[in-house]
């Protein structure tokens, strides 16, 4: 059971569960088939964009294969620790210079571990987003109403 979401240009997400076995194999930043995902998104084309998985950990595109490794990285993706000596004291510049700490990341490749897919929508098919996931869009603007 993949949590998938879909991200507009506009910036709005759409939030879906499904069984989508066509997913998996494949890796980051390939193109997928909204068929393949559901039979509601026929003619839509998406992007992988990133994935994590039961434990929180992210896939990163530099990662070869489908498990967990221990990654050096730099300040950025699946990294944003602060260095202990800094303590509580504010920072000057927002990203520490020299920082490189050993962290657990996972593989590009989507296996069955993965938990959150993200997509990203390249090509519209005929009924637009609002229309296939119309209770996403009334949940906000209850929200909204009840703020005012």
């Amino acid at each position: 059971m993949f949590k998938i979401n879909i991200a507009e240009k506009s910036g709005k997400t759409y939030k879906l569960e499904t069984e989508a076995e066509a997913l998996i194999e494949k890796t980051i930043h390939d193109k997928v088939d909204g068929k393949d995902i559901s039979e509601d998104l026929a003619g839509y084309e998406f992007e992988i964009t990133g994935a994590s998985d039961k434990s929180g950990f992210t896939v990163m595109k530099d990662v070869e294969g489908f498990g967990k490794k221990k990654v050096l990285l730099e300040y950025g993706k699946g990294m944003r620790k602060r260095p202990r000596r800094e303590g509580k004291k504010k920072q000057t510049t927002p990203t520490p210079k020299g920082l490189r700490l050993r962290k657990t990341v996972r593989g590009k490749i989507i296996s069955q571990d993965i938990i959150q897919i993200n997509l990203k929508l390249l090509k519209e098919g005929n009924k637009k987003l609002s229309e296939i996931f119309p209770d996403q869009n009334k949940a906000k603007e209850v929200q909204k109403k009840g703020k005012k």
